[in-house]
């Protein structure tokens, strides 16, 4: 029998604890990918309501990921002062809130500073809770024994088709954006508030414990976190990260548009191709536990790497439809596992406060990727031209391969 580091440090939580925390991290990653799929899908009628141009659709979006950066950089400060619990309740409830504001502003009193107040909420929210829902995450997964981070980014995943699907239903049978957004903004405030009931306190993250055991100040547990960014080996797992993480969200802004503009397909073609990769970076997130739990971290990430770089290498050099299509495909895989895996890597440590503040810490490099990548190579595509652009995403993702064993496991695997 075969069993890993993390099966040998399991507490003594019962299982149907273990199973409620998972499933509570699980539905936390679907409501943000409800909410940031729900404002997007309206975006063509926000815009109609609003009678925005084309440059000022760009403006008010560029709000909202500004709001997101700040997210992520206060996210650290937030677990201090109040604990994963009422931090997620927080930040998801200050997404709601800025649901209802984008709805307003988008429809009832077309409003473009209440749009961006709105989407600065909404950016806030969802920057700060994808740093905490990654913390408990990384843990919950240790506790268990099982490569779990995967999948619960692939619950994110569930949630932007099903924010996509409602959207469509809800344009398609005139439903007003403010009363769409309304009723998702009720569903993620309950959602997250019955959810999190099943997230055990942690005294490590600022949750109050109840115990006769003063609690460490907030501002000393910020200040360990922050010299947590010493860490070489994490910062090589940073790497990681932000080579298959600016694949990943470089795809979602670009792709198609590297199909029509750089390889002359017309626009459906350029969406299908688009689908193609999300389901193949889906597959990957939910197919791809078993494999790093059968294989280990760094040959699943040199392999992943070595697809996504010749995947990248067809997309861009295709002449031929099929390399456009297995390109993408492998593109898709290539990324799925990246971010996950390196949120697993970041928590591999002995000591649990330092666990929260390195995952903190590899999701902020993550997430800036996601956030800043698209920018960049829209700016490059404009000097150089879309498809060498994407040259710099190949190159990120051979760096990814190369810094892949400061993820490996902690302890070898144990032959009992």
């Amino acid at each position: 029998m075969t069993e890993t580091p993390r099966e040998m440090t399991r507490t003594s939580r019962s299982t149907r604890e273990l199973i409620g925390w998972r499933n509570a991290i699980f539905t936390v990653f679907f409501l943000s990918g409800l909410s940031f799929a729900s404002w997007v899908a309206r975006l063509p009628a926000i815009r109609d309501d609003t009678s925005l141009n084309t440059q000022g659709v760009g403006l008010v979006i560029l709000s909202g990921s500004i709001a997101s950066v700040l997210g992520l950089i206060a996210a650290p400060g937030l677990l201090a002062r109040f604990g994963a619990r009422s931090g997620m309740i927080g930040v998801l409830v200050a997404v709601s809130v800025g649901l209802v504001l984008v709805g307003l502003g988008g429809s009832v009193v077309p409003s473009i500073t209440l749009l961006v107040i709105g989407l600065a909420f909404v950016g806030f929210g969802n920057g700060a809770v994808d740093v905490m829902m990654n913390v408990e995450g990384a843990e919950a997964e240790r506790e268990i024994g099982r490569t779990l981070m995967p999948l619960m980014h692939a619950f994110f995943s569930f949630g932007t088709v099903a924010g996509a699907g409602l959207a469509a239903v809800a344009s398609a049978l005139s439903v007003s954006v403010a009363v769409h957004l309304g009723v998702i903004a009720v569903l993620i405030a309950i959602g997250v508030i019955v959810a999190v009931r099943f997230v055990p306190l942690r005294e490590e993250l600022g949750d109050d414990t109840h115990t006769d055991t003063p609690r460490t100040p907030w501002r000393e547990r910020l200040r360990e976190g922050l010299s947590v960014w010493a860490d070489l080996r994490l910062l090589l797992i940073g790497v990681v990260m932000l080579g298959m993480s600016f694949a990943e969200g470089s795809a979602g802004d670009w792709l198609a548009l590297a199909v029509v503009d750089g390889h002359g397909y017309d626009e459906t073609t350029g969406a299908a191709v688009f689908t193609v990769f999300t389901v193949a970076m889906t597959a990957g997130r939910v197919l791809g536990g078993p494999f790093i739990d059968r294989f280990g971290r760094v040959p699943m990430l040199r392999i992943l790497a070595a697809m996504g770089v010749a995947g990248l290498a067809l997309f861009i050099y295709a002449t031929e439809p099929w390399m456009l299509i297995v390109g993408t495909v492998l593109w898709g895989l290539g990324g799925a596992l990246g971010f996950p895996v390196g949120m697993s890597a970041a928590a591999d440590v002995p000591d649990r406060r330092a666990a929260a503040a390195r995952v903190t810490a590899v999701a902020i490099i993550g997430y800036c990727a996601f956030l800043v990548g698209p920018p960049f190579l829209g700016f490059l595509g404009q000097q150089f031209g879309l498809l060498n652009a994407l040259l710099v995403i190949l190159l990120l993702m051979v760096m990814a391969g190369l810094a892949a064993p400061a993820a490996k496991e902690r302890s070898p695997r144990i032959d009992a």
